[in-house]
C-alpha cells in the first residue's frame, strides 16, 4: 500500500469514528514497590550507601560555606563512628543542618529534590534513602543554626521490608511511609548548633561484613569521595592547583572511628609490591577536553611510570577514572572500552572530573547517561588511552629486549667460565670462542636498538667487558670485532667473497647487511 492510500483510508476511519469524549484519568496509582526501587534494588555495591551519605555531606558543607556558616578556612567535617556490638553507624557532618520546618517533608520525599538545576552534588532525592536495604533502622537527626532542638525522623526498616513483601497489599506509597517513620523533636545537651546526622542500627552482614569495617570504609570514601591528597604524594599540590582553576573540589576532612588522621586519596608517590617490581610515579600529564559548545568539558591527569604491567588492586589506584563534583562515578573499568587493549586500563592511573553540566551520572552513580555531550568527551579522551596504551606496547617491547639482552650476556659469561677453566681442547676452546663472539655480535644488535637509548651506555658497558675477557682468555693481540675473524683463513676467505658478492648484486643495502648479520650469527652451524 503507497502513501496516497494509506493517507486515504486514515481520512475516512477518522470520518466513520466520529467525536471524541474526552475524560479526566481515574486516580494515578504510585504503589509501594517504587519504594523498594529506589532503596534496596537501587545499587549494585552495598558500600555506595558510604557515598551516597558523604555526598550529601560535601553538598550541606558547601550550602553551610555560602552562607558564611563556616569560618574562613574552616574544614568540611565529617566524622564516621562504626559500633560493631550495636551493629551500627553513625555518619555526621557540620553542614548547614536542616531546619525542622523542612525536615519531615525532606526526608520523607521520594525525588524532587530542590538541588536539581543547582551546582550541588545530588539532585534526584533517592540517595538518603540508600541505608533502608542494609540497616533494621534509618534515623536522621539535624540541627540548624537558632533551633533549640534536634530534629528527628526514625524509619522501621524491618516493618518497612515486611510491608514489601506482604501480598495484596495495596497501600499507596505514601500511606506506607507514614506507617513506618516517626518525626520527633528531641533536646540534646552535647548537640553542635548545626548538624546532620545518619544513623543506621542493626546493619545486616553481607560481603564479608564490609559495611561494619573502618579500614574498609576508610579505603572506599579515599577512592570515591572528596578528600584531599597524602602531603606525602608530590604531585598532590601540581595536581589540586591545576583542577583548583576550573572547580571547586569540596575538599572534606572526615575520619572513621576518631582517627587522628584525616583520609587521604590513595595515591602515593611509589608503592612497594610483594613478588613484583615496585611502581614509581615519575610524570604527571595534565588534560584538558573542550566541550560541545566551546567551554571547557572536563580536566584531569594521568600519573606516568614504568608501565610493567597491571597496577595491582592492592594500591586501590588502578585505571582512568571519572568524576563528577569530585566524586567518583562507577569504578575502575568505566573507561577500559577506550583503550584498544582493554587490559592496558588498569595498567594507567589517572582521573578525569567532568565539568560540563550536560554530562549528568545515572541514578545509581555508575555511569553516565548517554547523550552527545557525554560522546565527545568519550571521543576528546581516546587519544589519552591511546597514548597509555602505546607506552604500555613501548613498555613490554623494551622488557623483552632488556631480558634477552641480560639472558645473552649470562650465556656468553657462562661460556667464559668454561674457556678460563682450561679443561677442554684447543678445538673446543676455539669452537666456544667463536660462540662468544656470535654473541657479542648479537649483544651489540640489540644495544643499538632506540628502545633501549637510555640503557645504551651500561650495555656497552658490559659488551666491552665480555669482548676484553674473551681477548685475555684467547690471547687476542688485536680486538675481535666479528665471528669471522675466529675462522680458519681458507674459510674466512670464502665467506669474504660470498659477502661481498651479496652487497654487489644487492639492491638494498641495508638489507644485504640484515642478511650477512643473519648468516653470521649462524657460522658455528
Amino acid at each position: 500500500m503507497n502513501a496516497t492510500a494509506a493517507g486515504k483510508l486514515a481520512r475516512v476511519a477518522a470520518a466513520n469514528r466520529g467525536a471524541a469524549e474526552h475524560h479526566e484519568l481515574p486516580e494515578i496509582v504510585i504503589g509501594k514497590d517504587v519504594l523498594e526501587l529506589v532503596s534496596s534494588a537501587m545499587y549494585v555495591d552495598p558500600m555506595a550507601v558510604y557515598r551516597e551519605y558523604v555526598q550529601n555531606a560535601a553538598d550541606a558543607v558547601d550550602a553551610a560555606r555560602a552562607a558564611g556558616q563556616l569560618a574562613p578556612g574552616e574544614l568540611g567535617r565529617v566524622e564516621i563512628a562504626v559500633e560493631p556490638g550495636s551493629r551500627t553507624v553513625r555518619i555526621r557532618d557540620n553542614g548547614c543542618g536542616v531546619p525542622f520546618h523542612d525536615f519531615g517533608r525532606k526526608l520523607t520525599a521520594l525525588g524532587g529534590s530542590a538541588k536539581r538545576g543547582t551546582p550541588a552534588r545530588g539532585f534526584r532525592g533517592v540517595g538518603r534513602l540508600a541505608g533502608l536495604a542494609y540497616a533494621q533502622e534509618l534515623i536522621f537527626r539535624s540541627r540548624a543554626p537558632g533551633e533549640a532542638k534536634v530534629s528527628e525522623l526514625r524509619w522501621d526498616c524491618r516493618q518497612l521490608k515486611a510491608a514489601l513483601r506482604a501480598v495484596g497489599d495495596g497501600a499507596g506509597i505514601a500511606e506506607l511511609i507514614r506507617a513506618v517513620t516517626t518525626l520527633q523533636r528531641v533536646e540534646i545537651s552535647d548537640a553542635a548548633e548545626r548538624f546532620f546526622e545518619v544513623e543506621m542500627r542493626g546493619i545486616i552482614r553481607l560481603r564479608n561484613d564490609r559495611l561494619m569495617s573502618p579500614t574498609a570504609i576508610a579505603e572506599y570514601l579515599s577512592q570515591v569521595a572528596p578528600v584531599p591528597f597524602s602531603p606525602d604524594f608530590r604531585f598532590g599540590v601540581q595536581i589540586t592547583d591545576a583542577l583548583s582553576r576550573h572547580l571547586g573540589l569540596g575538599t572534606l576532612d572526615i575520619r572513621v572511628d576518631g582517627t587522628e588522621e584525616p583520609i587521604y586519596r590513595p595515591h602515593r608517590d611509589r608503592f612497594a609490591l610483594d613478588n613484583k617490581a615496585d611502581i614509581s610515579f615519575d610524570d604527571v600529564a595534565l588534560i584538558e577536553i573542550p566541550g560541545i559548545d566551546g567551554d571547557v568539558a572536563a580536566v584531569g591527569w594521568v600519573l606516568h611510570h614504568e608501565y610493567e604491567g597491571a597496577v595491582p588492586t592492592g594500591t586501590l589506584v588502578k585505571g582512568l577514572r571519572l568524576r563528577s563534583g569530585n566524586i567518583q562515578v562507577g569504578d575502575h573499568t568505566l573507561l577500559e572500552d577506550l583503550f584498544p587493549e582493554p587490559r592496558f586500563n588498569v595498567w594507567s592511573v589517572g582521573e578525569v572530573h567532568v565539568l560540563d553540566r550536560k554530562v549528568v551520572p545515572n541514578g545509581r552513580r555508575d555511569h553516565f547517561e548517554q547523550n552527545a555531550h557525554y560522546h565527545n568527551l568519550l571521543n576528546h579522551l581516546t587519544p589519552t588511552a591511546r597514548d597509555i596504551a602505546r607506552r604500555c606496547r613501548t613498555s613490554s617491547v623494551r622488557r623483552k629486549w632488556a631480558r634477552e639482552f641480560d639472558l645473552q650476556a649470562r650465556s656468553a659469561e657462562d661460556t667464559l667460565s668454561v674457556i678460563s677453566q682450561g679443561g677442554i681442547s684447543t678445538a673446543e676452546r676455539e669452537r666456544l670462542a667463536l660462540s662468544t663472539d656470535q654473541i657479542l655480535l648479537h649483544l651489540s644488535k640489540i644495544a643499538k636498538m632506540e628502545i633501549l637509548e637510555d640503557t645504551a651506555d651500561k650495555h656497552a658497558a658490559a659488551i666491552e667487558a665480555i669482548r676484553t675477557r674473551l681477548g685475555e682468555l684467547m690471547d687476542d693481540l688485536s680486538p675481535v670485532a666479528s665471528p669471522l675473524m675466529r675462522l680458519p683463513p681458507k674459510q674466512r676467505a670464502i665467506y669474504q667473497k660470498f659477502f661481498d658478492l651479496v652487497y654487489e648484486c644487492s639492491a638494498n643495502r641495508v638489507a644485504a647487511k640484515s642478511l650477512i648479520d643473519r648468516i653470521m650469527l649462524r657460522l658455528e652451524n
